[in-house]
């Protein structure tokens, strides 16, 4: 059975293959043994917290295949981003030029530095290694954020974003980094990057043009990839897109690629899920053909799965065997979420 849980201190050298595998760009889980063990650190002290309102937590999941033990993807969410470090983004603007006298009137792009995401609630760090892609894994992954997010509102802010992965070749080089190295940053992609990624973000605020530019002085190379995501990153785009994520002009301030936001009592799988009381009969798998995404209601002691299950509508009941309860961690008469996937 696959499952999804917090991650656990001794889940450490999976994430750590995990981040080797995600490669470039994925500055989340940078390869560094200091910055994942705190990264899990983080996360085991953030689903302990008592929380009234989002503020400095970070909770981070895994995948795990209970038939072999491995963890074989990981997700997660921020609480609230830039409270502690400055989050940063280009904001897409226009400026116009006119002259009446002349009659010519033109329109210009422009890249704004800004933090207007602060204090936004973030989900990230999505990956699912290559042999576990089937069985809607990717889609149960992404999703079960979105009703650990439903059961605990208070934990997350009423903005829900998400950073796509900008274009870069297999080598990790970025086109509109390139522009932005060679007029004002002096450092390799990789590099910047990997500094964002640890925290290490001074460096910002003191190299990046203070005022905005013109996008049509970039390289041409630089503003074809505008607002772009990489090819890897589609299939993500698309699924945060079909739960009501859109653009609203924002991208990362390196690779350019797009930042996409949503209302969180909009968000599809947070508007949709809902809440069932728990029967367990073992003799139940037979009688449905729909699977659902399901989980429990714990915040510490989380579980979700995905399985085909029965429900009583009328008395809003949910029937599972005693092996998705076992899974789940539930007992009968409890309550837990549900998603039709």
């Amino acid at each position: 059975m696959i499952i999804i849980r917090p991650i656990r201190t001794t889940d450490y050298d999976d994430l750590y293959r995990i981040a080797i595998e995600s490669g470039h760009g994925f500055t989340s889980l940078p390869v560094s043994e200091d910055i994942l063990k705190k990264r899990i650190e983080h996360s085991e002290e953030s689903f302990k917290a008592q929380v009234s309102q989002p503020g400095d937590q970070g909770y981070l999941f895994v995948m795990e295949d209970t038939q072999t033990g491995q963890v074989v993807g990981t997700t997660g969410i921020e609480a609230a981003v830039g409270l502690d470090n400055a989050f940063y983004h280009y904001h897409l603007g226009k400026v116009v030029h006119s002259s009446r006298e002349l009659d010519i009137h033109n329109t210009v792009e422009t890249l704004a530095l800004c933090n207007d995401y602060t204090g936004a609630s973030e989900i990230c760090t999505l990956f699912l290694q290559e042999s576990h892609r089937k069985d809607g894994n990717g889609r149960f992954l992404s999703r079960c954020r979105f009703l650990f997010i439903a059961e605990h509102e208070e934990r997350f802010s009423d903005c829900v974003i998400a950073e796509m992965r900008g274009v870069s070749d297999e080598n990790g080089r970025s086109p509109f980094y390139d522009w932005l190295e060679e007029h004002f940053l002096s450092i390799e992609f990789t590099k910047a990057d990997y500094l964002t990624g640890i925290g290490n973000k001074d460096f910002i605020a003191e190299l990046m043009p203070k005022y905005p530019v013109y996008v049509s002085l970039l390289s041409k190379e630089a503003q074809q990839v505008i607002n772009k995501v990489h090819s890897n990153t589609v299939p993500a785009l698309r699924l945060l897109e079909a739960e009501g994520f859109s653009r609203r002009g924002y991208i990362d301030i390196f690779d350019a690629g797009p930042t996409v936001e949503a209302e969180r009592s909009q968000i599809r799988a947070v508007r949709d899920s809902n809440k069932y009381q728990v029967l367990i009969d073992d003799a139940c798998g037979e009688e449905s053909n729909q699977k659902y995404i399901i989980c429990n209601t714990k915040i510490e002691g989380f579980r979700a799965t995905q399985v085909k299950l029965m429900l009583r509508e009328t008395a809003n009941q949910v029937v599972i065997t005693s092996v998705v309860a076992e899974a789940l961690q539930v007992q009968q008469g409890d309550w837990v979420r549900l998603l039709s996937n």
